[in-house]
């Protein structure tokens, strides 16, 4: 992966998503290992202290758990936990924005769900 070091996201949100779609993909599983800050740093070239934030939002949303002297590990709860994050959060946000511009264009919300459902009936084809 390569991360946006021009964007308006800080490198270390970026190496939490990274480390949330790792556990979404199913490559980090409950109770695996995480990456190490060090890890981390080599793999995206960054500096230990940014990658170990990266770590620490983790560990403050319950996404990971530290063992004293071993590194950190994948929650139970992980996987769901993500998840729901991310629909509550990105998802609606999302919506608002085409929602808003639907009206901004005058498109009703019947003309709306006839999209959605073509949009989402195309990507079940692929």
């Amino acid at each position: 992966m390569q991360l946006n070091s021009d964007g308006t996201k800080p490198i270390y949100v970026q190496i939490a998503e990274w480390l949330e779609n790792e556990i979404i993909a199913d490559h980090l599983k409950t109770d695996d290992k995480v990456y190490s800050q060090y890890q981390l740093a080599e793999l995206f070239n960054i500096n230990p202290a940014t990658a170990g934030k990266g770590l620490t939002l983790l560990l403050e949303e319950q996404i990971v758990y530290k063992k004293r002297g071993l590194g950190m590990f994948v929650t139970a709860e992980a996987k769901k936990m993500i998840l729901e994050k991310r629909r509550n959060e990105r998802l609606t946000l999302m919506i608002q924005e085409i929602v808003l511009e639907a009206k901004r264009l005058m498109v009703s919300e019947d003309e709306l769900i006839t999209l959605i459902k073509r949009a989402s009936s195309k990507e079940e084809g692929k």
